[in-house]
């Protein structure tokens, strides 16, 4: 009996020191994670032509322009996303 216990604690023993005797590899390259973010792609829509105005501005008629209004929207062209940059090893 005493001769399986002590059979069993040298195996134990053995396979616990086991990872401090493991291969030890060399780096090949390193990686940073980098977050690109999203690009837009934008389009404008006219809201209001340009036009001009009559008005009175102090005692007499002036022709006023006024510019073209426009909206601009936004719309995602690629979602924001991470990726792998090589990078110094330290």
């Amino acid at each position: 009996m005493k001769s399986i216990l002590m059979g069993a604690i040298i195996a134990v023993a053995a396979t616990a020191s086991a990872p401090a005797m493991a291969w030890e590899g060399q780096k090949v390259a390193c990686y940073d994670k980098v977050y690109v973010p999203a690009t837009y792609k934008t389009t404008k829509h006219m809201k209001y032509p340009a036009k001009t105005k009559w008005e009175h501005h102090n005692g007499q008629m002036v022709e006023m322009y006024y510019a073209p209004v426009y909206m601009e929207k936004r719309h995602v062209a690629t979602e924001g996303h991470y990726v792998l940059r090589k990078a110094v090893c330290k």
